[in-house]
C-alpha cells in the first residue's frame, strides 16, 4: 500500500508515496475523496505528520488536497522523503514546516493538459492553463515570498530543487538526513530530471513501475493489432 493514514494518540501520520487522482493503469494513486475519508479517519488530532514521495498528478484533485490539509486545525509537518513533484510540490506547500531529506529533491512546472478539435478549443485549453499556472504561482508566492516572475520563470524551465536549493528558495525550512526509499516516478517522466536523480530512481525502480509498463506495453501491443 502505497497511501497510509494512521491515527497515533493526538498525532496523525500520513505516507504520500503515490501520484496525485486515480491511476489509469495500475488502479493507484490517491483521489481527493479518499484523501478526504482518511483524513476525517484520523480524529481529532493536533499534529499530522506527512510524509511525500510523489511524482504528481491531477492538479484539482492535488489543490483540493492541499486544501484539505490548509484548513486543518493540527499543524502540519511535511517530510519530502524522495521526491516532491509537479502538484506534489504543491501539497507540500501546505506545511507549517516543511523539511527535506538530503539526498530529496522538488520540482515545479507549468501545467500540462491535452486538447482534441478546432483553434477555438485549443485556445480554450490554453486559456484554462494558463488560469492554472497563475493559481500555482500564487500558492507558491504565498509560501516562498519568492516574486510571481521569476516562480513563472521557474516553471517554464520544469526547476528542479535539491534540498539545500529549496530551503534557499522558501520551498522549505530545513534539510534532514538522508533517506534510502525506493523511487516512484518512472525516469522519463520529466524532461529535465536531473541526471543523478534520475540514475538514482532506476537504481532503485519498484516492482509497481514494472507493472505499470507491462500494462502499457500490452496496451500497445492491443492498439498495434
Amino acid at each position: 500500500m502505497t497511501v497510509q493514514f494512521k491515527a497515533k494518540g493526538n498525532r496523525g501520520e500520513i505516507w504520500l508515496y503515490d501520484q496525485i487522482g486515480e491511476d489509469f493503469w495500475s488502479g493507484g494513486g490517491i483521489t481527493d475523496k479518499q484523501f478526504q475519508k482518511e483524513l476525517t479517519s484520523l480524529g481529532n488530532v493536533s499534529e499530522i505528520s506527512l510524509r511525500i514521495n510523489s511524482p504528481g498528478g491531477d492538479v484539482f484533485q492535488g489543490f483540493a488536497i492541499f486544501n484539505m490539509l490548509a484548513r486543518h486545525p493540527a499543524k502540519v509537518v511535511v517530510d519530502v522523503d524522495a521526491l516532491a513533484a509537479s502538484i506534489a510540490s504543491i501539497i507540500a506547500m501546505a506545511g507549517d514546516e516543511i523539511r527535506m531529506a538530503k539526498n530529496a529533491m522538488m520540482m515545479i512546472h507549468n501545467p500540462q493538459g491535452m486538447a482534441f478539435g478546432d483553434s477555438n478549443e485549443m485556445d480554450r485549453v490554453k486559456a484554462l492553463l494558463d488560469q492554472i499556472k497563475g493559481s500555482l504561482v500564487d500558492t507558491y508566492v504565498d509560501r516562498t515570498g519568492q516574486k510571481a516572475e521569476q516562480l513563472a520563470n521557474w516553471m517554464d524551465e520544469e526547476t528542479w530543487f535539491t534540498a539545500e536549493a529549496a530551503v534557499e528558495r522558501g520551498f522549505a525550512d530545513a534539510v534532514t538526513r538522508e533517506t534510502k526509499v525506493a523511487a516512484f516516478a518512472p525516469p522519463h517522466a520529466f524532461r529535465n530530471m536531473p541526471a543523478a536523480f534520475r540514475d538514482r530512481m532506476r537504481a532503485t525502480a519498484t516492482p509497481v513501475l514494472d507493472l505499470r509498463r507491462s500494462l502499457i506495453e500490452e496496451q500497445a501491443r492491443r492498439l498495434s493489432t
